[in-house]
């Protein structure tokens, strides 16, 4: 089973340590982390996954493997930029965004497009107009009650 954990490339250390405990709940649950394989985030999930000996795959913006960060069992070279976006969502069953701006709310929206689920842990809160519930982010209280809803939508 797959799981995206997104959020930015840049984060505070607090948001670090809750992403890093995102991606050692799924390796624990034998679950591959997929993210953009860059720093931040993505970076800690990574380093989390492999703490408990599971597998990361990263999907870089460039051109080189090599600027994939140091936990990334599986680089994938797309020379897309922020395009690679909707490979991250797409290749995954379920997404828990970790904080995140704007390339974090690009994947979220993807992910919703196509109809995968997302759990958010501090992201972003989607509202419209007309709706009554939240667009489609379920919140979650922590990292692991964060992997246990992706899980959960995900069919395991």
């Amino acid at each position: 089973m797959i799981v995206a954990v997104i959020g930015d490339g840049l984060c505070s250390a607090e948001t670090a340590r809750l992403a890093e405990e995102v991606g050692r709940h799924l390796a624990v649950n034998q679950a591959m982390v997929i993210c953009g394989g860059l720093g931040g985030v993505m970076e800690a999930a990574c380093r989390g996954a492999k703490s408990a000996g599971g597998l990361t795959i990263g999907v870089l913006p460039g051109r080189s493997y090599r600027d994939a960060n140091p936990y990334v069992d599986i680089p994938i070279v797309t020379g897309m930029g922020e395009a690679r976006n909707v490979v991250v969502v797409s290749s995954a069953r379920s997404v828990i965004a970790v904080s995140g701006g704007f390339g974090t709310l690009s994947e979220i929206a993807h992910a919703l497009k196509l109809g995968i689920p997302v759990v958010g842990l501090g992201t972003w809160q989607l509202t419209k107009d007309g709706w009554d519930e939240p667009c489609g982010i379920t919140t979650a209280t922590g990292p692991a009650d964060a992997v246990q809803q992706a899980l959960a939508f995900a069919g395991r």
